[in-house]
């Protein structure tokens, strides 16, 4: 039987192997981007890597970077970053994503979009035949008025919940938002679907990740795969 978080751990380690010294890396958020963390203290720790900064995702990552040693910058001092590593809730064949099961969709969007390359760490689980077939969208919301925004998403076909914290409460992004998970069943145009999320006041982030992805790096049974944008 093939554990999960080894295959997690496999992928995201693949993937360090293309940091090189001198690099501005973007840190993802998640269970798996953080086998990544991990080995990149490692290699810094051991000196075989050296002179790399981190961008994180989220004020999680942040932390927990900053009791490994790896040394952070922010995307003030670094608009261009060469690499970022992060995970995904869904991958489709055209490499488009479903992200934010971590609630840091935001922030993690902000950071694909600066980077050179997007690389994605995933075990095979991840994989789908279409976004939405396997795990909800997140919505990231204002806390005003939400409600109304949780109606809209509902007239758009789906089906809407509140996420909650690990106290019961209501779960709140780094940016103090709310995120709403929206069941639609695999969608057949993410992309109609992002631009009606995008214009909608009230809504201030969504996890389609749609064209970001430039690599994808997934651990299976049959051992681990590298997928660069464009090929198969």
């Amino acid at each position: 039987m093939v554990c999960v978080e080894d295959l997690k751990r496999r992928a995201a380690e693949a993937a360090v192997e293309l940091v090189r010294p001198g690099m501005v890396i973007g840190l993802g958020h998640g269970s798996t981007a953080r086998y990544a963390l991990l080995r990149l203290a490692e290699l810094v720790k051991a000196g075989t890597l050296w002179d790399i900064v981190g961008v994180p995702c989220s004020t999680q990552v942040e932390g927990e970077a900053r009791r490994l040693g790896i040394p952070l910058t922010t995307l003030d001092e670094h608009p261009e970053l060469d690499l970022t590593i992060d995970g995904a809730d869904e991958v489709d064949p055209e490499l488009n994503l479903i992200k934010g099961g971590g609630g840091a969709l935001l922030r993690e969007k902000i950071v694909a979009q600066a980077s050179r390359r997007e690389v994605i760490v995933v075990d095979e689980g991840k994989l789908s035949p279409a976004l939405g077939t396997r795990c909800p969208v997140p919505v990231e919301v204002v806390p005003f008025g939400w409600r109304a925004q949780a109606r809209y998403l509902e007239a758009l076909g789906a089906q809407v919940a509140l996420r909650a914290g690990p106290d019961g409460a209501s779960a709140k992004t780094d940016q103090g938002n709310l995120i709403l998970d929206c069941r639609f069943g695999p969608i057949a145009q993410p992309e109609a679907l992002a631009r009606r999320l995008e214009g909608r006041a009230g809504i201030v982030g969504h996890g389609l990740f749609l064209g970001l992805a430039t690599d994808l790096i997934v651990a299976g049974r049959d051992g681990v795969r590298h997928v660069r944008l464009g090929s198969r």
